[in-house]
């Protein structure tokens, strides 16, 4: 029912910024939670941060607080992830992931997921 499709992904040296986007097809958008996961070379994928269907509650891993902020577009179909002060281990494969009526905060709830976009931070 939901096709999601990352952008944004790079190279951006340590302190910089990027936004990640992800663009959903599909009817019910917006009864969808949306989230972003990653995963760093050798390592299993982790959650990032999501956002509930109404936009109104967002969660965020604790390594990201601060530093990220996840946002969405309900006209456009559209979740964003704003990535600032970027670190060499924010270097990572990133994934847009959705999950029907709420945030999706664990892989294991998360029912349809994009094909991710690479984010390298160089020291």
């Amino acid at each position: 029912q939901v096709q999601l499709v990352e952008f944004g992904g790079g190279l951006v040296q340590a302190g910089g910024s990027l936004r990640l986007s992800c663009a959903a097809s599909g009817r019910a958008f917006s009864t969808y939670g949306m989230g972003w996961f990653r995963q760093a070379p050798g390592k299993e994928r982790e959650f990032v941060s999501a956002i509930t269907w109404g936009g109104g509650g967002t969660s965020y891993a604790d390594s990201v607080k601060g530093r990220f902020m996840i946002s969405r577009d309900y006209a456009q179909n559209m979740v964003y992830l704003q990535m600032d002060s970027l670190k060499p281990e924010d270097t990572a494969v990133y994934y847009c992931a959705a999950s029907r009526g709420r945030a999706p905060t664990a892989q294991a709830v998360v029912d349809y997921w994009g094909k991710g976009t690479l984010v390298t931070v160089s020291s």
